[in-house]
């Protein structure tokens, strides 16, 4: 048992002042001091420097790392250039980015405060990075395949990499299922890893509604994806729209990416099936996409939190930097309210999305913590000053474990 006493405790109703969380791998009780000490006599006490904040680890719920050796290779701007230039320098960069390289990425999330993250795997080979990561990690693997004709031998391969995952067996780690797109994943294949999630109630994710193409391309087979499909694929018709596609998570709980091209009525069935929303700002932004509609998401009560994606469409895998680019980028949307809310998305309600026990300073939640040094006593802002200045990140700890910024 250990005893931490900040200044400052940022919880999701409140900043508490004068107050110590006892915890070992759960956070036990929140009170001051010498109430702690008298309950836990034996407990470590760690007593922090002035204007420290204990708040919440972060929770980064979609990041694909496979790609993580790009920097200048991938063309930004376009959504099917980039596709197209992703295909064309695949080879290249996943033979530049071995374990070590992924797990670099992982390590510049952890010193971000990212103790937890999604990873979505196409191929497994991050699976040894993050099976060794300190961090968290929901390891979600990624179906794909839109040819009927190629569809056992495409799910064979899924489940291949699905038992691989589930015989990882450490502490924080949780085999789960991505879909990959509507346009790029055919109903057999999604019926088929539906019924796993469902036996084995897994997590579940797929990329929904992300661009333009996406948007023709389901609605009516044509579009910028139409030569795309017909080039590579020879298939020149979509095999679902974006509602059949939909209809296949009714009853399932769902973390949908991007959805910046949905229109009302998938947001309505969206918002009925209880599904979250994974905003990725800056990705949407270097793809030349749209911006979510974040007011859209509110007035249907729809749950919505925040991610990178990978630095095949990112230059870094920082949830504070994501926070400041989606702050400056929803210039109609109040500052401060708004703030808080994106300090949700990446705390409480990630940890809820993810079915997780942690995302807040709360009793009986996980010990996923981070210390900040601020360099004065907050104000009523806070939230809006935490995503603008990139404060200190001193201690950072993972289920009640003090993990340094470097992992070891």
């Amino acid at each position: 048992m250990q005893i931490i006493t900040p200044n400052y405790i940022l919880t999701p109703q409140s900043l508490l002042c004068e107050q110590s969380v006892a915890f070992d791998k759960t956070i036990h009780k929140i009170a001051p001091l010498e109430e702690l000490k008298s309950l836990f006599p034996d407990a470590e006490v760690i007593i922090l420097q002035k204007n420290s904040l204990l708040m919440p680890g972060l929770i980064n719920a979609h990041v694909h790392l496979e790609f993580s050796a790009n920097k200048t290779e991938l063309s930004y701007g376009d959504f099917i250039s980039w596709l197209y230039s992703v295909l064309e320098q695949r080879e290249n960069l996943i033979e530049s980015c071995a374990k070590e390289c992924m797990s670099e990425a992982i390590s510049s999330m952890l010193e971000s405060g990212i103790t937890t993250f999604g990873a979505i795997s196409s191929h497994a080979m991050d699976l040894d990075a993050c099976a060794d990561a300190p961090q968290n990690v929901v390891f979600f693997n990624e179906l794909i395949g839109s040819q009927a004709t190629m569809a056992d031998a495409l799910f064979g391969d899924f489940m291949a990499r699905l038992d691989a995952s589930k015989s990882v067996k450490r502490e924080g780690f949780y085999p789960a299922v991505a879909i990959h797109s509507p346009y790029s994943v055919h109903p057999i294949l999604i019926k088929k890893a539906l019924q796993i999630v469902k036996d084995e109630k897994l997590k579940l994710t797929a990329h929904f509604m992300e661009s333009s193409a996406e948007r023709e391309w389901l609605d009516n087979s044509e579009g910028d994806f139409k030569e795309f499909f017909e080039k590579l694929l020879k298939q020149n018709s979509s095999t679902c729209s974006s509602s059949e596609f939909l209809e296949h998570f009714d009853g399932f709980s769902t973390l949908l990416t991007h959805a910046v091209e949905t229109n009302d009525k998938e947001l309505q069935k969206i918002a009925d099936n209880k599904h979250t929303v994974i905003h990725c700002p800056i990705s949407n932004r270097l793809l030349g996409n749209k911006t979510l509609n974040i007011k859209a998401l509110n007035d249907k009560n729809i749950r919505w939190i925040v991610a990178t994606d990978g630095l095949s469409s990112n230059y870094k895998l920082d949830l504070f930097e994501e926070m400041k680019a989606s702050l400056l980028m929803h210039a109609n949307e109040p500052l401060l309210e708004f703030a808080k809310a994106l300090l949700r998305g990446v705390t409480i309600n990630a940890a809820q999305a993810l079915g997780l026990n942690s995302g807040e300073i709360s009793e009986g939640k996980n010990a996923d913590m981070l210390v900040l040094d601020l360099d004065k006593e907050p104000t009523d802002e806070l939230a809006i000053h935490l995503i603008l200045h990139r404060y200190n990140i001193s201690q950072i700890y993972i289920n009640g474990k003090f993990i340094s910024k470097k992992g070891a």
